[in-house]
């Protein structure tokens, strides 16, 4: 029986739930990671996500009480990437993951759906992310629903070397 997939913010009880589901879906890059340090650094700031203050919204996927996949919105870039200067005033996607289990069912094109819908109600013109080069999947994803690469934005990135950055125009 094929339920539908329904995106809602996150609650408190399934904060550990999502935590665990971002490491999941993220474990896939870890091969893109020539320093173990980084490697782990990344994951703990994956983890610790789910806490920052910064975080305007999270929602997650679920079918029935099963959490599919998870995001992150935030109100600028700035936000998104504490202690980064990033000059882009719009709101700002972090952290799409869906669990690998449940790949290739339209979790992200739901999660991608309620991110616009963000923007929308922000009155924004667009909504922007970034993702990482080795992310060739995501990057792809992203491509088919109708981000474009942003390379003025992009160059301004310094020291995020390998990052990429996408927007979506409404």
């Amino acid at each position: 029986m094929i339920t539908e997939i329904v995106v809602e913010i996150l609650n408190e009880a399934d904060k550990e739930r999502v935590q665990k589901l971002l490491v999941d879906s993220y474990l896939q890059y870890e091969n893109g990671f020539d320093d173990p340090k980084f490697w782990e650094g990344y994951l703990e700031d994956i983890i610790t996500s789910v806490d920052s203050p910064d975080v305007d919204k999270i929602l997650v996927a679920r079918d029935e009480q099963e959490i599919l996949g998870t995001v992150q919105l935030f109100e600028t870039a700035e936000k998104a990437y504490a202690g980064h200067p990033l000059d882009i005033h719009a709101p700002f996607i972090r952290l799409l993951g869906v669990h690998p289990n449940a790949r290739g069912r339209g979790v992200a094109r739901k999660l991608l759906d309620a991110c616009l819908d963000y923007a929308r109600e922000k009155e924004a013109k667009s909504i922007y992310l970034f993702t990482g080069d080795s992310m060739v999947k995501a990057i792809r994803l992203y491509e088919y629903y109708g981000f474009v690469r942003d390379f003025e934005e992009e160059s301004k990135l310094g020291d995020m070397a390998g990052a990429r950055c996408y927007r979506f125009d409404l």
